[in-house]
C-alpha cells in the first residue's frame, strides 16, 4: 500500500509485535546483511503456544519450570524474529543490530554468521509439519527484508552449522517456500537465491 510504513529506524518492522531481547549487540563496522537463517524452536521440546520461548530470549526463563530447561541455564540467545504456529510475528532484535542466533557458524567461507545474517525462528520441530500461516508469514517477511537488505542467500541453521544443528529439519518445505519468495510481487524486486543442502 502506498505510503505504508514498513520499516522504522534501525530495522524495526512496523507490523511485528516488539519484544526487546538483551541478547544483542552492534554488528561489526561495514557488515552487510546478506543472509537469512531459518531456525526452529519449541519449549518444552514439541510443545507450542507457551511463553517459554519469549522468556528464553529475554533471560527470564524459570529453569525449574520444566526438566528440559535445566540445560538452558546461563544460555544467552535471541533471534531477530519468531513466527508462531498461528502466524503471529514477534521481533526481538532490530535488524540493523546483531542477534545471537547462529552460534559457531560459517557460510560461503566466512565465519561468524551472526555478523551478516538475520535469524528467523519458526515455532516448531524438525519432524512436525510447519503451518500454512507460518509459511505465509515467512514469505511476507522475506519480501519485507529483501526491500531493506541485499539478501543473497537463505539457509537453514543446519547449513551454517552442519553436524551441530539440524533445524529447520526435514519437515520444512523448502520447495514451497522457494516458490513463494521467487515470484516477485512487483516488477522491481529480483528473486532471492535460496541455497540449501
Amino acid at each position: 500500500m502506498a505510503g505504508e510504513l514498513i520499516w522504522s529506524d534501525g530495522g524495526i518492522l512496523a507490523r511485528a509485535r516488539q519484544v526487546a531481547s538483551p541478547n544483542q549487540d552492534a554488528r561489526p563496522r561495514n557488515a552487510t546483511v546478506r543472509l537469512l537463517v531459518i531456525h526452529n524452536i519449541s519449549l518444552p521440546p514439541g510443545c507450542f503456544r507457551g511463553a517459554a520461548i519469549v522468556k528464553l530470549f529475554t533471560n527470564t526463563l524459570d529453569h525449574e519450570a520444566h526438566e528440559s530447561f535445566a540445560t538452558l541455564r546461563g544460555l544467552r540467545v535471541s533471534a531477530h524474529f519468531l513466527i508462531r504456529r498461528g502466524g503471529t510475528l514477534l521481533q526481538f532484535v532490530a535488524c540493523d543490530r546483531r542477534a545471537w542466533h547462529a552460534g559457531v557458524s560459517s557460510w560461503a567461507g566466512q565465519a561468524r554468521c551472526n555478523d551478516f545474517s538475520i535469524g528467523i525462528e519458526l515455532e516448531g520441530t524438525d519432524e512436525l509439519p510447519y503451518t500454512a500461516p507460518q509459511y505465509r508469514q515467512l514469505a511476507r517477511l522475506t519480501r519485507d527484508l529483501q526491500m531493506r537488505y541485499p539478501i543473497s542467500d537463505i539457509v537453514g541453521h543446519s547449513d551454517i552449522a552442519p553436524g551441530r544443528k539440524t533445524d529447520p529439519g526435514p519437515a520444512f518445505d523448502w520447495t514451497a517456500y522457494r516458490a513463494s519468495v521467487q515470484c516477485p510481487s512487483n516488477g522491481t524486486r529480483a528473486p532471492i537465491a535460496l541455497t540449501t543442502r
